[in-house]
C-alpha cells in the first residue's frame, strides 16, 4: 500500500526544512519510497481523528497498510529497517548507525530545541538574558564533542547511514546561529548532507508547500 505521512498545512519554519515532516521525506527518498502526504491544519492537529495516530498532536505520522506509526526518529528508523539504503549491512555497523540516530535526537538536540523555545516563550522574561549564556554553553560543548568526534571523516560511521541523516536535520536547527561557525567540520558535514540528491529532493517538496500556501493566502 501507499505510504502516507502527514505535514503542516502551515508550517512555521516557512519552509527551511526543519519541520519534522522533514528527516521522514529524506528517509524515503533515500530509500526510493514513493509517498502521499496529508497536510493538517494546528487546529486539525488538535482533534480527535489526528490524535488518534498522534496523541500529543505534533507532526509528522506515518501510515502504511494498517501501521500507524508517530515520532520522527521511529519513523526514520523504520523506513531505514525496511528498506536498503540507510543501514549498514553488517549487523555491528547497523547498529553504530542507529546509535548515532538516538545521540543525535537524545544528546545533540535537547540543548538546541531548548535554546529555541526561550527565544520564543521567555523572550519577554527578566531573567531570559541570563540564561542565554548557559544554553550557549551547552549546546557548544556538544558541538565541540561532536566536532572532535567526526575529525576530517565525511560521515559519522563509515557510509551515510539514517545516523547521519538524523544528525545532519539536528545541526541545521543552528544554520542561523554563528555557533557552528567555530566549528567547520561540522559544517562541511551539513553541506554534504543537503547536497544529497534525496535531500534536495525532499527540502524541494516541503519548501513547494509553503510556496504554495503563501501563494493561495
Amino acid at each position: 500500500m501507499t505510504i502516507t505521512i502527514t505535514a503542516f498545512a502551515n508550517s512555521p519554519d516557512r519552509g527551511r526544512g526543519q519541520a519534522r515532516d522533514m528527516p521522514v521525506r529524506w528517509a524515503l527518498e533515500e530509500a526510493g519510497q514513493p509517498c502521499d502526504v496529508r497536510l493538517v491544519s494546528f487546529r486539525e492537529m488538535n482533534e480527535t481523528p489526528h490524535l488518534a495516530d498522534q496523541p500529543f498532536g505534533q507532526i509528522p505520522t506515518y501510515e502504511e497498510d494498517g501501521l500507524v506509526l508517530f515520532e520522527s526518529g521511529a519513523i526514520v528508523l523504520h523506513i531505514a529497517q525496511r528498506h536498503s539504503g540507510l543501514l549498514p549491512d553488517d549487523e555491528d555497523a547497523r547498529a553504530r548507525a542507529i546509535v548515532w540516530m538516538f545521540a543525535a535526537q537524545a544528546t545533540v538536540e535537547p540543548p538546541i530545541t531548548e535554546r529555541e523555545a526561550a527565544g520564543y516563550l521567555e523572550h519577554d522574561q527578566d531573567w531570559h538574558r541570563q540564561r542565554l549564556p548557559l544554553m550557549d554553553e551547552r549546546i557548544g560543548k556538544r558541538l565541540a564533542q561532536l566536532s572532535a568526534r567526526l575529525g576530517d571523516a565525511d560521515w559519522l560511521d563509515g557510509a551515510f547511514s539514517a545516523g547521519d541523516l538524523v544528525m545532519v536535520g539536528v545541526l541545521r536547527r543552528l544554520n542561523r546561529s554563528p555557533m557552528l561557525n567555530s566549528y567547520p567540520n561540522l559544517q562541511a558535514y551539513i553541506a554534504r548532507g543537503e547536497a544529497r540528491p534525496a535531500f534536495k529532493r525532499a527540502f524541494t517538496a516541503q519548501l513547494t508547500v509553503f510556496e504554495g500556501r503563501a501563494t493561495d493566502t
